[in-house]
């Protein structure tokens, strides 16, 4: 009688650390990069937020608590206050509407009359890889006070539209209208690129029975379009909020924070303090603050649509 010998399985920790072993020379750079640039600055940006930090060197950083979080709300210009009421309208503004276009000019390219898709998905990924800088320029004179501007030239001088040319970065509201017409020109093609990805993976039989049902164009679009579509576009929308969040060069090319800082929004107002005031204990308390709201907002959305339909 032969007897066979079982072996004796190994344990799952064991398995785990050769498999981890196995692929930790490829991942290894992605960890470090990600210690280096995410871990260790947003820690540092922690800590520096609860000390009285001087960038001199050898100086005495002294531990000063919630002091510097303290000093950004009782600011008597309320900057932090009005930079953030920005920073929501930012979100309220220019999130749906970059969500529209972007949906949209999606199924439009992807629709079988248009002929030239590579061309029109170059046309409008084009404005992601400009430079920021190069298209602030573009807005600069489109905008530019006086009828010198091609916006005030068209809508005063040719179509009498407005009764004077308006000076655009001189108002509150226009220049906040102008700061988001340049963002959502700049981005709407990155959310237009990942609809268009996603279109391909709709199921034809669902438009074939929509038109079977004789489902026209528009409810073809919100019944079976958008509710396939959800969960790219809780991505999509995700990521739109972050980057509505981050609106920096928006503001910084554009505006400068003006008018006397009204269009301020926390990464500008951080970088002002931190690099022309020097106050880089209280830009720091603005960061971690941001970051508590985006962390905050985030988790919500996540939470709400990934138990509820989204539109």
């Amino acid at each position: 009688m032969i007897v066979v010998e079982k072996k004796r399985p190994r344990s799952r920790w064991r398995v785990g650390a050769k498999q981890w072993l196995t692929v930790l020379p490829y991942v290894a750079l992605g960890f470090a990069g990600t210690f280096v640039f995410v871990l260790y600055p947003m820690v540092k940006n922690i800590l520096v937020s609860f000390q009285d930090f001087s960038i001199m060197p050898n100086a005495k950083n002294a531990w000063i608590g919630f002091e510097n979080y303290a000093e950004v709300f009782r600011d008597p210009n309320k900057k932090f206050l009005i930079a953030v009421r920005n920073t929501f309208l930012n979100v309220l503004a220019t999130v749906p509407i970059n969500w529209f276009l972007a949906i949209f000019f999606a199924v439009l390219i992807n629709a079988k009359f248009v002929k030239q898709k590579i061309a029109f998905r170059t046309v409008y990924y084009l404005p992601i890889v400009t430079s920021w800088v190069v298209v602030a320029l573009l807005f600069k004179y489109l905008f530019a006070d006086g009828d010198g501007g091609l916006v005030n030239f068209l809508l005063h001088k040719t179509l009498g539209i407005l009764p004077e040319a308006v000076a655009w970065k001189s108002h509150y509201w226009s220049a906040m209208i102008m700061i988001w017409l340049f963002h959502i020109w700049k981005t709407v093609g990155w959310g237009m690129v990942i609809y268009l990805a996603a279109l391909q993976g709709v199921p034809k039989d669902l438009y074939e029975a929509a038109d079977i049902d004789g489902a026209t164009a528009v409810q073809k679009f919100w019944r079976v379009t958008v509710p396939v579509l959800r969960p790219v576009t809780l991505f999509v929308v995700i990521n739109l909020i972050n980057g509505a969040f981050g609106f920096f060069p928006q503001v910084y090319f554009i505006t400068q924070g003006g008018p006397m800082n009204q269009t301020q929004v926390i990464p500008s107002l951080i970088y002002m303090e931190a690099f022309n005031h020097f106050k880089i204990g209280e830009a720091a308390a603005m960061g971690f603050l941001m970051g508590l709201m985006v962390f905050a907002l985030t988790f919500s959305q996540m939470a709400k649509f990934g138990k509820q339909r989204l539109f």
